[in-house]
Parts: C-alpha cells; structure tokens; sequence
C-alpha cells in the first residue's frame, strides 16, 4: 500500500507532536517537583520560630522571615501558572494529536 504526501505529511507532524508533547510532560514533571519543594519550603519557614536563612550561590544569608515567605509565595504563584499553561498546551496537542490519528486510520481503513 502507497501512503500518499498529505498522509506522510500528517505521520511526521504527528511525531513532531508527539516530540514536543513528551517535552512538554519532562517541564511539567521538572516545574511540579519545583513547585513540591517550594511549598516544602514555605510550610518549614512558617513552623520555625528561629532565623531563617536563604542560600545565593555558594552563601547561606541570614533574611527576613516575612520576605522570605513573600518571595516563596511569588515563587509558587509562578510555579502554577507555568504549570496551568504548560496543561493547557498539553491538552491543545493530545486533541490535535486525536485528530491527526483518526484522519490517518480513516486513509487507511479506505
């Protein structure tokens, strides 16, 4: 059976999708783990009643406690809309990626 240009053209924007789905799930994975360590952060720095420090580079700094947890707090509100646009372009690729299949498997099944 012969694939015609426009089929093969589909087959290889479907591995094109499917490359930046997959990078796409390895970002979401590397900003949920930061996102996890943040919170971690954030929930250990409201429990002590001691100083809290932050490390720069290679230096460990003695800060403010409510700057700290103001700065955590931004961190994480970044962290979740990166993570809400990261779903949303997802979802957007696995429905193209459904539409693409099924023109395919129709070509096929003619």
């Amino acid at each position: 059976m012969e694939i015609d240009e426009t089929t093969q053209e589909k087959i290889q924007e479907i591995q094109i999708l499917e490359q930046n789905l997959h990078n796409l799930i390895l970002q979401k994975q590397a900003f949920q783990m930061e996102l996890n360590e943040t919170e971690n952060a954030l929930s250990e720095v409201e429990k002590t009643k001691e100083d809290v420090f932050k490390v720069i580079s290679n230096l460990m700094i003695k800060t403010d406690k409510s700057k700290l947890k103001e700065e955590l707090n931004r961190k994480k509100d970044l962290l979740n809309l990166r993570l809400k646009s990261i779903s949303s372009q997802e979802n957007e690729f696995s429905k193209h990626l459904d539409v693409l299949r099924k023109e395919i498997m129709k070509k096929f099944k003619q």
